[in-house]
């Protein structure tokens, strides 16, 4: 199967002499891990917040904040749309219009009126964060697929 698998992505041009062997193709068409970070404006001074300390991000004042899991808050100046579409899908998932939350900083999940799912994260946020029962089923294999 490996030459198959090789004759194929010669044929393809995918081999070339930079990229000449599997592992070496396989690791340049990896699905790319997402953005690391995040520069930040914050009393008067730039601050990098890695992702990985993003509980969730939300839309307030109509702007984009960062809410981090010591609970410190920071303003960005991408939309939540960009910011969604930056960071990995695995690890994030757009709850609504305003958040799009960390699966890390998921607590647990409760059932609501109509259908819906009530998420309770580690930070705690402002808002009673529902899922939509359109959204339910995506949500619910987002969590379970990991």
């Amino acid at each position: 199967m490996e030459t198959n698998l090789k004759t194929s992505a010669v044929s393809y041009g995918w081999l070339t002499p930079e990229y000449s062997s599997l592992d070496d193709l396989l690791t340049r068409l990896r699905a790319p891990e997402g953005k690391r970070n995040f520069l930040v404006f914050r009393d008067n001074k730039y601050i990098n917040v890695p992702t990985e300390k993003v509980a969730f991000f939300y839309v307030k004042y109509e702007s984009s904040a960062i809410m981090c899991f010591d609970r410190q808050e920071y303003f960005v100046q991408h939309s939540l749309d960009q910011i969604q579409n930056l960071l990995p899908e695995k690890q994030f998932f757009r709850l609504s219009r305003q958040y799009l939350i960390n699966f890390n900083a998921v607590k647990e999940v409760e059932h609501y009126f109509a259908r819906k799912l009530l998420v309770h994260l580690i930070v705690p946020a402002k808002d009673k964060l529902l899922v939509s029962k359109e959204k339910v089923r995506d949500f619910l294999h987002w969590l379970d697929n990991r």
